[in-house]
């Protein structure tokens, strides 16, 4: 069977991806659907501190660690998680970068992603802009409901309280923060000068 042609040589896609769901992995399947080499800008900390529920978002190292797993299990290594610190993250002046995957939610800020980039002389990226995924407590599942104990990451309603139908509560570790401007998403390319970055196993461009 012939092997799908990405339609990118690299994109980008981000956000905190807090309690990984259903929404975050359609977006990061849709990235590596449409490009070779996937940047996935993750929220620091300190952005988060003003999401509702703040003090249930996990810490960066085990929110990291859980799309770290996500890959490994879909067989994702042309990819790089950078952490960011702002809400444009690296995108505007990463030089190469050529599409931003959203979801409809976050259209806009892919927009100001673009206006950033063309202030600083970089050609606009094509912005790939998804569905939300739907909740039966909302029109989207999101992090904030699953944080506030009203559905799993699947979207399904939880028993009571902050009870998954396991039984499980949801303990919530940590410090944290705000703001994804892209679908959930943030990056971009002085990258030797960039630290807090994690690459998968092939190496960009490769």
């Amino acid at each position: 069977m012939r092997k799908h042609r990405k339609k990118y040589r690299k994109v980008v896609v981000g956000g905190t991806f807090d309690r990984l769901h259903l929404g975050h992995k359609a977006l990061l399947r849709k990235a590596f659907e449409v490009g070779k080499y996937v940047y996935v800008g993750l929220t620091s900390d300190e952005m988060v501190r003003n999401k509702p529920y703040a003090e249930k978002i996990l810490p960066y190292e085990l929110r990291l660690r859980d799309l770290i797993k996500f890959f490994e299990v879909n067989g994702y290594s042309n990819y790089r998680v950078i952490k960011i610190h702002t809400a444009i993250g690296f995108v505007d002046k990463m030089k190469n970068l050529e599409a931003i995957v959203v979801s409809e939610e976050t259209y806009k800020g892919a927009l100001l992603v673009n206006r950033a980039r063309e202030e600083n002389g970089l050609r606009p990226l094509d912005i790939i802009t998804i569905g939300l995924v739907k909740s039966p407590l909302g029109p989207k599942i999101s992090s904030s409901l699953i944080r506030a104990g009203l559905i799993d990451p699947f979207g399904k309603p939880v028993s009571s309280g902050n009870e998954t139908p396991d039984g499980k509560t949801f303990k919530g570790k940590g410090r944290n923060t705000s703001g994804d401007i892209y679908g959930e998403a943030e990056g971009a390319d002085y990258s030797d000068q960039l630290q807090d970055i994690h690459r998968g196993d092939r190496e960009e461009g490769a």
